[in-house]
């Protein structure tokens, strides 16, 4: 379909697109999923150029941002483009004058955790923005994006804020991003591959661990029919088990890891990027769960919902290419699916060698490499939906999240610093909220290091105690695998 640029005069008109199934599951009675993406400026920032990015460069990269979501004849939900208003989606706080950097990180974390509440209006198009003008320990200013999970996933989201920044090297070549493999869903993964040629590739005459994969592929697929109804997580220091955590207050706290570091812990290990960080992550969580809930909690049951790209394309797209249809049609919408990942327990071998929790983390992600439950699963959501509808399945899915004890996601980002507006961005992460759960952990690397965000359900998880027993995890595992 022909882009045109619709600004405050245009008609509204009817897409000739649906909304994706995804796209109605998030944007449901029983579900409304947003994702914050924070970027921390290097200077002061000057919002003078912001209508006219916004305008200009924002909007055309798809459709979606100057649409509302709307029901036809039918009841099929449809994306209506509407005239946009950019000063409904423009927002500049007010925060109490001459504080220190100290103090506006609390009115930061505040206020993400106000916004990230605040439901979007369905008479507008789903996405806002956050200038925020005060100095913190990060950054001399903080520039937000809120977008709504029915646009797209995180890497369909995070191509298009990337596509409007500019390297700061040499603003005309494009930025190029490492070549990483994590359990998200920013991860070119063989779940992309359709179940027909998977199937093939799977019982092919050479394959010989068919039978191993059989097993595995209906022992995860069951576990999964049981974790998304009548099987939860142990209440833990990491899920409070309450219903309607989605509404409850969020605490949002970051983490830097070098990836130089984590390639040393690869190297050494012979593991991938993906085991390295998924052991530290669990480890330090173990720890943390100890640390508040005593030695019982080494062995409750945790689940972590993985999320993995289902794309078979890979690398990010620049604009021009994002609105060419036969690009948009792979590139953009919601294309991902849930892993579910049992945390290890903690033993006494892994607490006199944490490498030994990388070493469980790797078998895990191997063994669920060789299964087809996700595959399985995409078709068991499909069903429902046209057997009992969006939001029978919306609450199926709502039901997978609450029952486990965290989310983790990622994406990948520059090697190069970048700029938006000439104005250098000093770090970059984003958060996913609106999901019933305690905890969720999104990563992103930027300029050679790894952004580890933590969301926690304020007054329920200690997020410094947290943070620090992930920084705790991440430097034991260094250090013995330098020994």
């Amino acid at each position: 379909m022909e882009f045109k640029h619709f600004g405050e005069e245009e008609d509204d008109e009817i897409l000739e697109q649906p909304v994706s199934p995804t796209g109605q599951y998030f944007n449901s009675s029983a579900l409304s999923v947003s994702v914050i993406a924070v970027l921390e400026s290097e200077i002061a920032i000057d919002d003078s150029p912001t209508f006219s990015l916004l305008q200009h460069v924002f909007l055309p990269i798809n459709p979606r941002f100057s649409s509302i979501m709307v029901e036809d004849k039918k009841g099929v939900k449809q994306w209506k483009r509407v005239s946009v208003n950019l000063k409904n989606h423009i927002n500049t706080p007010i925060f109490p004058s001459n504080l220190s950097p100290k103090s506006y990180d609390k009115h930061l974390d505040q206020y993400i955790s106000k916004i990230s509440l605040n439901p979007f209006p369905q008479t507008q198009p789903l996405w806002e923005i956050h200038i925020i003008k005060y100095p913190t320990s990060n950054a001399a200013g903080n520039l937000i994006f809120k977008l709504h999970h029915a646009l797209g996933d995180g890497f369909s989201l995070m191509g298009a804020l990337l596509s409007c920044l500019q390297r700061v090297d040499n603003p005309s070549l494009p930025l190029t991003f490492p070549s990483l493999r994590f359990p998200s869903k920013e991860t070119k993964v063989e779940s992309g591959l359709s179940l027909k040629k998977k199937m093939n590739k799977l019982f092919g005459p050479k394959n010989k661990s068919l039978m191993r994969s059989m097993v595995n592929t209906m022992y995860d697929f069951g576990w999964g029919l049981l974790k998304s109804s009548v099987v939860e997580d142990d209440q833990s220091p990491i899920r409070s088990g309450e219903d309607g955590v989605e509404f409850k207050p969020i605490g949002l706290s970051t983490i830097t890891f070098s990836l130089d570091h984590v390639k040393q812990i690869k190297a050494k290990l012979g593991v991938t990027i993906n085991d390295v960080i998924t052991g530290i992550m669990f480890y330090g969580i173990r720890k943390y769960m100890e640390s508040e809930g005593g030695e019982k909690s080494r062995k409750e049951n945790s689940t972590a919902l993985v999320l993995l790209n289902t794309r078979i394309i890979s690398g990010y797209k620049s604009v021009e290419e994002m609105v060419k249809p036969k690009v948009a049609e792979s590139a953009w919408g919601n294309q991902f699916a849930f892993l579910h990942v049992s945390m290890p327990e903690l033993d006494d071998d892994s607490l006199s060698n944490p490498l030994k929790f990388v070493d469980k983390a790797q078998h895990i992600i191997k063994r669920k490499r060789s299964s087809l439950a996700v595959n399985l699963t995409g078709k068991l959501l499909d069903s429902l939906r046209r057997l009992r509808g969006s939001e029978a399945t919306a609450k199926y899915i709502h039901n997978t999240l609450r029952n486990s004890s965290m989310t983790i996601s990622n994406v990948i980002g520059p090697v190069e610093q970048m700029a938006l507006a000439n104005h250098p961005v000093k770090g970059l992460y984003f958060m996913v909220v609106g999901v019933p759960q305690s905890l969720t952990i999104t990563m992103m690397s930027y300029k050679g290091q790894l952004r580890i965000a933590v969301g926690t359900e304020r007054d329920f998880i200690n997020p410094q105690k947290f943070k620090s027993c992930i920084e705790n995890a991440f430097e034991m595992i260094f250090n013995y695998s330098c020994m």
